[in-house]
Order: structure tokens, then sequence, then C-alpha cells
């Protein structure tokens, strides 16, 4: 009888990693906007907060549908544009070895408002987005395992307000890649009882490689500082900014 109990307890701990129950992430991108975000102005191609194709945050080089989509971790599975009012364009990528999805919503830079709000409502297991891909219901926003924010740190001139209130007896990790989004987004993230994984104390870009960096080591289960570490260096190996 020990082998087969032996048995049963291997096939009952690795359920939660079956195709069934998949893990996901949503990250919100507000779109470089020189118009309507109080930053530094970048080259006009780049900063056209409404043309994802060639933001800066989005379609550019280094932007984070172009970082994904080459990326050696995730494949490109889907691409809507335009999915609800706000959202310009939205992708679903899936990990390249393991049940992880990934959707990603660019926002209208004139909304970087809207973009925030919706990120904090997502971090304390607000607002689920269901997303049928065949015959299986991907849990987004409220119910992802973890929501990351890309963009300006627009809470630098503004406040929000929103169901911020945890939902969940589970804090959802959050990245939060913006300038000094420690300072800013810390009263926001007590409220939502959010886990901030990444976030920064200081000035940045925020480029895709520091996401994809972090989420190399989320998705493989690593401590809180493997995955800072991965994305301070993948940071670093861009920026040369030292460690």
């Amino acid at each position: 009888m020990k082998p087969l109990l032996v048995l049963l307890l291997i096939v009952t701990s690795g359920f939660g990693q079956t195709r069934e129950n998949p893990k996901t992430i949503h990250v919100f991108v507000a779109l470089c906007d020189n118009v309507n975000q109080g930053i530094v102005p970048v080259p006009a191609k780049l900063g056209n907060g409404q043309d994802p194709k060639n933001n800066l945050y989005w379609g550019a080089m280094y932007g984070v549908k172009a970082q994904l989509k080459r990326s050696n971790s995730w494949r490109l599975i889907q691409t809507e544009l335009n999915p609800q009012e706000g959202i310009l364009e939205r992708l679903l990528f899936k990990h390249r070895t393991k049940e992880v999805y990934l959707l990603a919503d660019a926002y209208d830079g004139a909304l970087i408002k809207q973009t925030t709000i919706d990120f904090l409502e997502a971090a304390a297991s607000c607002n689920s987005q269901n997303i049928q891909l065949n015959d299986r219901n991907l849990k987004f926003a409220g119910d992802a395992n973890l929501v990351a924010y890309i963009g300006h740190d627009g809470l630098m001139e503004f406040n929000v307000t929103g169901n911020f209130v945890s939902k969940s007896k589970t804090p959802k990790d959050a990245i939060i890649l913006a300038c000094i989004s420690k300072d800013y987004f810390t009263p926001y993230l007590i409220e939502t009882k959010a886990n901030p994984l990444v976030w920064t104390t200081g000035l940045m870009a925020p480029e895709a490689y520091t996401l994809e960096a972090a989420l190399d080591g989320w998705v493989l289960s690593e401590t809180p500082e493997q995955i800072q570490e991965r994305a301070a260096q993948a940071y670093h190996a861009y920026q040369k900014c030292g460690i």
C-alpha cells in the first residue's frame, strides 16, 4: 500500500500546475504620451499615445509588444485591436514551457489615469477579466496571479479613487515599472494589500527588458530577492547605470 499512497500524493500535489489551472499575468501599459502626460518629451513618433505601433512602451524596440514577441520565453497567440474603450491593442501570450498566460493591454496615453485605476483595482483582486481561448476560460485583472503597471508615474500629477480595498485574503504580486513608484504607489498598495515584487525608488526608463527578466524569475517561483536581482541586472545591462 505504501507505493500506492506515495503515487497518490504526487499526483495530488502537482494538480495546481496542470493544464486546467494555469497561472496568469496581466500587464497594464499606459502608452507614452508627450501631449497628455507630464513627461520629458521623447521623439514625436515614440511619444504619440494614440499610436501603439510605434510607441516607446509598446511597439518600439524595447516596448512590451516588441520585447515579448522576440522573447525566448513567450509566444504570442492572440492579438485584438480596440477590445474595449480606452484599450487600443490587447495581446495574449503563453509561456513556451510553463502553463502561464500573459495578457498585455495598451491603453491610450491620454487615459493614464484610468490605466492606473484599472491596475490598482486588479491589484486589489477586483474586476475579473475573462478571456476565452478555444475551450479555456482564462482569468485576468482581479483574478490574475500577478499584475504589472508599465509607463509614466501619473500619481506624480494626480490622485485616484476606485475599488482599492482588497477582496482577497491572498496578497497578489505586483510589478510597477515607473519613476519613483515606491513613494507614489505605497499608500494605494497598502489598501490593495498587493505584494510589491518589483518597484522603483528613482527615475527609470520603464522598458520591457526589465519586465521580461522579472517574469522569468517569477515563472520559476524564485524568491523576491532573486527576481529583483534579475530585474536590476537586466536594467543595468541596457542602461549601464550600475547595480
